[in-house]
């Protein structure tokens, strides 16, 4: 029993994450359909948790395996590593939590593993291949988003251009219910895989996976019930950010954020690509707010986010190596 009692610290420390992970990122799976007055927040937070916990039946684990033995060396991987890795990512998401701003949870992770990953073994231990495709898609996610945000919102006015006002919102107050759903699926298949990598990092470190890296089948389904409970919590700091100040949304708007997001986060999780959900939600929204006018974004605002999605690995990476620091003297 002593020789699991690090292992389930572990396990729970990377659950902690997870929940985080859910209750930081609930703004960007209810944050334009509550903006959007579709759901009230209490109804928004029950139905985007269930849909994560609904991507289970619907992907497997490439993610999963990305974090797992793609970022760094797995052969590297120690107690203390883990732990300083989650530490970073943690204390990154709460601080972003308490400023309003949404930042990526999933570069926090990356961030974190790298940091302590350098401190451990140096620059030779990184995996350039997946942080490169990683740090590739932290530009690609909100323009993808945008894009994708732009053409649809373009697309769906066109559409409804005979339609009154009145009308459309009708409409499109019911399709922001699927919308929104599909993003959320999209949420939970791409975020909850990371903390399975996770998990299944401290299994394989510990020989608990046999010779051959794999995702056990339990990791799946209590992460996607995890990150489901952490979104049932909420964050609301972050949901007025993302659901007011960034652009005002209506129901045609928000479906056409919500489903370019979803389009984008869906295939970057089948290729096994750790995506922002934050980055490329944030990204479809601006090309939404911009089919009206480039002034209805309000690009202060923008800005700011953009730094703090800047700032998510450096400092993250540093937090895990100071978390390391500290471990190896004590």
């Amino acid at each position: 029993m002593a020789e699991l009692a690090p292992v389930i610290f572990l396990v729970l420390t990377a659950l902690v994450f997870d929940f985080i992970n859910g209750f930081h990122d609930a703004a960007n799976a209810i944050s334009t359909i509550v903006s959007t007055r579709v759901l009230t927040p209490g109804q928004a937070v029950l139905w985007a948790a269930f849909f994560n916990f609904v991507a289970f039946f619907l992907v497997g684990v490439p993610v999963a395996k990305t974090i797992g033995t793609g970022i760094i060396h797995i052969d590297i991987i120690t107690d203390a590593v883990i732990f300083s890795a989650l530490g970073g990512a943690i204390a990154w998401n709460l601080i972003t939590w308490y400023l309003g701003l949404p930042s990526s949870s999933s570069h926090a992770l990356i961030g974190g593993l790298i940091g302590v990953g350098i401190v451990k073994g140096g620059l030779d231990v990184l995996v350039l291949s997946g942080i490169e495709k990683t740090v590739l898609f932290i530009v690609l996610s909100p323009a993808i988003g945008m894009a994708l945000g732009l053409g649809l919102m373009t697309l769906v006015t066109n559409l409804c251009r005979h339609s009154t006002v009145y009308r459309a919102d009708r409409v499109f107050r019911k399709l922001q219910l699927l919308s929104a759903a599909i993003f959320s699926m999209g949420h939970g298949m791409n975020d909850a895989q990371k903390t399975m990598g996770i998990i299944a990092l401290v299994l394989y470190s510990r020989g608990m996976l046999g010779p051959v890296f794999h995702i056990p089948a339990w990791t799946e389904i209590t992460c996607y019930t995890v990150i489901g409970l952490g979104t049932m919590a909420g964050g609301w700091r972050i949901v007025k950010t993302m659901g007011t100040k960034i652009t005002k949304l209506r129901p045609m708007g928000g479906f056409s954020a919500e489903t370019a997001a979803a389009l984008a986060i869906i295939g970057a999780s089948l290729g096994g690509i750790p995506v922002s959900t934050t980055h490329t939600i944030t990204g479809a929204i601006v090309g939404v707010g911009a089919t009206h006018r480039l002034t209805a974004v309000h690009w202060g605002v923008a800005g700011t986010i953009v730094w703090a999605w800047v700032l998510t690995i450096p400092l993250s990476a540093l937090i895990s190596a100071l978390i390391y620091h500290l471990l190896i003297l004590f």
